[in-house]
């Protein structure tokens, strides 16, 4: 199946595959969708109401590391391994991952950038995600089946995350290009974070492109030619190494895949992103338009 290599697929062509019976241990459908606690959504009771047939539910909180600090940081290969067996996926198992956003796609492509990182190329994102897929009238279920366990081996690219350390590191040297994902105003300091303990800003060296701009007006990923554009008019070059960053490393890899669809794999991802960045950076490592941070 050509499609298993694609980054992207169509709710057309999951819909055909849904309708010809092909979910199972060779395909399976994954509901991403997270979001902060003052947006007030609960994915889980969301999935419950309603979701694409023959999809399972898979929480970034519970598939992270739960000994950190900081939100959904990577989890261990072996915990990745366990939690995405347990969701009937194997190492030669098509996985396709969507969210519920409004935006059409939010934090699908950051579970799609996971199951690369431990091993698994034979990952999609569904292509304008639920929102999309509710919008071409699409069949939905309440309907859950729990798909039996399959064994799934995860071997980490640890090259593809980048530490605190390494950011420092690179302001110091300045390498290696920076996007930041967040939105202009988080980036500037001049909208709040959604995180209380959290001020706006961003650090020294990076360009801001803001996830939603990767996607058009419905949703959908831009075309390979809209995609280049909005590098080049950011100024970022893709023959160079690049790492990314956002809130808490989630729509960091919108970033990621946009590279992905141009040719351009192994973009690295500062897990801990803004979140981390602001408790550890000393206030001359922030940048901000607004009040910045106190020493």
């Amino acid at each position: 199946m050509a499609a298993q290599t694609r980054a992207l697929v169509s709710c057309q062509w999951l819909a055909d595959a849904i309708r010809n019976n092909l979910v199972g241990p060779k395909l399976r459908i994954l509901d991403a969708s997270w979001y902060l606690p003052k947006t007030k959504r609960n994915p889980r009771a969301e999935f419950a109401q309603k979701h694409i047939p023959g999809s399972s539910f898979v929480d970034l909180d519970d598939c992270s590391d739960k000994t950190s600090a900081f939100d959904h940081m990577l989890p261990t290969s072996s915990h990745f391994s366990q939690y995405v067996g347990d969701l009937g996926i194997g190492n030669d198992t098509h996985v396709v991952v969507y969210d519920t956003s409004d935006f059409g796609s939010y934090c699908a492509p950051r579970v799609w950038w996971m199951f690369r990182l431990f091993g698994h190329g034979s990952v999609s994102v569904l292509d304008g995600g639920f929102k999309n897929w509710l919008a071409e009238d699409h069949t939905v279920t309440s309907e859950y089946s729990k798909p039996e366990f399959s064994e799934f081996k995860a071997t980490l690219n640890a090259s593809w995350v980048k530490s605190y350390e390494d950011m420092l590191e690179n302001i110091r040297t300045k390498k290696v290009q920076v996007v930041d994902a967040r939105s202009a105003g988080r980036y500037r300091g001049l909208e709040p974070e959604p995180r209380d303990d959290t001020l706006p800003g961003h650090f020294p060296g990076t360009i801001n492109m803001p996830f939603p701009s990767f996607m058009d007006a419905s949703g959908k990923q831009l075309d390979s030619e809209g995609l280049s554009k909005r590098f080049s008019a950011a100024g970022v070059d893709l023959q160079q190494p690049l790492w990314v960053t956002c809130g808490s490393g989630v729509t960091a890899c919108h970033v990621v895949l946009a590279a992905d669809m141009l040719g351009y794999p192994g973009v690295c991802v500062y897990d801990g992103s803004w979140s981390e960045w602001f408790k550890r950076a000393s206030p001359e490592y922030i940048i901000s338009e607004g009040e910045g941070k106190k020493v």
